[in-house]
């Protein structure tokens, strides 16, 4: 029964997040996040076509956030984002990843690793970016198209690369 339950919940939010960016559609899709998941989200935040979140709680998002087409976010970790940020399409947000376990254990058996993920205000990510559990993106940083980030960045700073290394300070 559980199982039914997920693969519907699923479906629906699948559904739902494949409506177009209306404005009327995207508060549905932030109604969406609300009531079911009791996600937490600002205002005017625009979800493009084919954006996957889920399972939705432990979500936090501020003011006008835009997450372009094709961006995934799991929330199991938690994942807090700030006012002004721009999702590139195709980027992933992930605050869980499996765990390895030490040899003879099987990696199928060995769960999961939660750990959350935070964004800061006016924070720019650009195309196909992977953001991994546990980093936090600080204020005004600009996340180069392409990159992984595996490490915390501070404010104010251009990152790029697999894995994203400081490349300069704005200025």
């Amino acid at each position: 029964m559980k199982y039914f339950f997920v693969v519907f919940v699923e479906t629906v939010s699948w559904l739902i997040f494949l409506m177009p960016r209306f404005r009327v559609l995207n508060r549905l899709k932030s109604q969406y996040l609300r009531v079911l998941f009791k996600a937490k989200l600002g205002k005017r935040i625009v979800f493009y076509p084919g954006v996957w979140i889920f399972p939705g709680r432990n979500l936090i998002v501020g003011d006008d956030v835009d997450f372009a087409k094709g961006v995934l976010v799991t929330t199991d970790g938690g994942v807090s984002i700030g006012d002004r940020v721009l999702i590139g399409y195709n980027s992933h947000i992930l605050s869980s990843n499996h765990n390895v376990p030490s040899i003879p254990h099987r990696i199928f058996e060995a769960g999961h690793a939660k750990s959350p993920v935070n964004i800061g205000d006016d924070v720019w990510i650009g195309a196909q970016c992977i953001i991994l559990p546990g980093v936090s993106i600080g204020e005004g940083a600009v996340i180069a198209a392409g990159s992984v980030v595996t490490k915390d960045v501070p404010a104010f700073t251009y990152v790029a690369g697999v894995p994203a290394k400081s490349i300069k300070v704005r200025g």
